[in-house]
């Protein structure tokens, strides 16, 4: 009679179900310490550039004096707030800000996303490039550059006065008439950033499953029912970031480009909250007050990103933390 062994077997450890421990901020930093020594140098610009700087806004509580105290000679309290929240001046250069950055916004971020989805549709890969370039290179000129162009086309004796000419109209001071200066200013906007914002959508794009279009044509989806139930919900994430953080920048609009574009006869329509800073801190010597506008102005950005962070984490389900 043969007997047979049972093959052995190896006790194989019990499942628990529980998730593999997670690491430590000292053990990721010990183990990839080569890719965290890259952002060294981001946060002490951040450090040096951003942050530390905010300590001088204590000069708005402050009465300060060029060669003076650093931090101010003595305490004011809510002085310089009361100054400016009683000025005319200033609530008209506040109006002028928030009309200014809500045509930018209006204009400025759907225009982007048209370009995109036109873009997307392309298939000659040599006119789709042909298109991006054209509409990229605006981004790569220098602001003084583009308000030079500005002058030079709207000028009284500019290509388009020449034209109005040829066409038997009276020239147009454009530059110097303050109900023209909008216009120019978000045309330009749109000229130069239009083409450069469609970057992050291209590659929003990309990230859309492929089989999510069969589907739609399977179910009888024309290219408009394609892109309004496919393409757009996919981008979406990217929409509502870049939305957010324009919003945060809305009081801020171009310093440079207004600085560069407008001049005393525009000021009624042309000058805003960074514009006028420039005027009564660094040409009028007044750093507390314009302090205290800065302030000011910082503090309705960070309620407007705030609030529409809120908004949209509750209505859309998307949002930045």
């Amino acid at each position: 009679m043969t007997l047979t062994r049972a093959p052995h077997r190896v006790a194989e450890p019990p499942t628990t179900g529980l998730r593999p421990r997670r690491r430590t901020w000292g053990q990721a930093l010990r183990r990839d310490w080569q890719l965290y020594s890259l952002a060294v140098l981001p946060l002490l610009f951040f450090l040096i550039f951003r942050y530390l700087p905010m300590i001088g806004n204590v000069i708005a509580f402050r009465r300060y004096e060029p060669g003076g105290d650093l931090l101010g000679e003595y305490w004011v309290g809510l002085r310089y707030f009361e100054m400016f929240l009683n000025d005319p001046t200033f609530w008209q250069v506040f109006a002028n800000t928030v009309i200014i950055g809500g045509l930018t916004l209006l204009f400025c971020f759907p225009l982007p996303i048209v370009l995109a989805l036109l873009l997307n549709e392309v298939r000659t890969r040599w006119l789709k490039g042909f298109v991006q370039t054209i509409s990229y290179l605006p981004h790569f000129l220098s602001i003084v550059v583009i308000a030079g162009l500005v002058f030079q086309t709207l000028a009284v004796d500019g290509v388009v006065n020449q034209g109005l000419r040829a066409l038997g109209q009276d020239p147009v001071a454009f530059m110097q008439d303050p109900a023209w200066f909008r216009t120019i200013y978000v045309s330009s906007e749109v000229w130069q950033t239009v083409g450069w914002g469609t970057i992050l959508y291209l590659a929003a794009l990309t990230t859309i499953d492929s089989d999510l279009y069969e589907q739609a044509r399977v179910d009888g989806a024309n290219r408009w029912r394609q892109t309004w139930h496919v393409t757009l919900p996919g981008i979406r994430p990217t929409m509502i970031t870049l939305l957010i953080l324009n919003i945060g920048t809305f009081l801020a609009v171009g310093f440079e480009k207004i600085l560069l574009l407008y001049n005393p006869l525009t000021y009624s329509t042309a000058d805003v909250v960074a514009t006028y800073l420039y005027r009564v801190g660094i040409v009028s010597g007044s750093f507390s007050y314009a302090a205290a506008i800065g302030l000011f102005e910082s503090l309705i950005g960070l309620a407007l990103v705030l609030g529409a962070n809120t908004i949209s984490r509750r209505t859309v389900g998307t949002s930045l933390w």
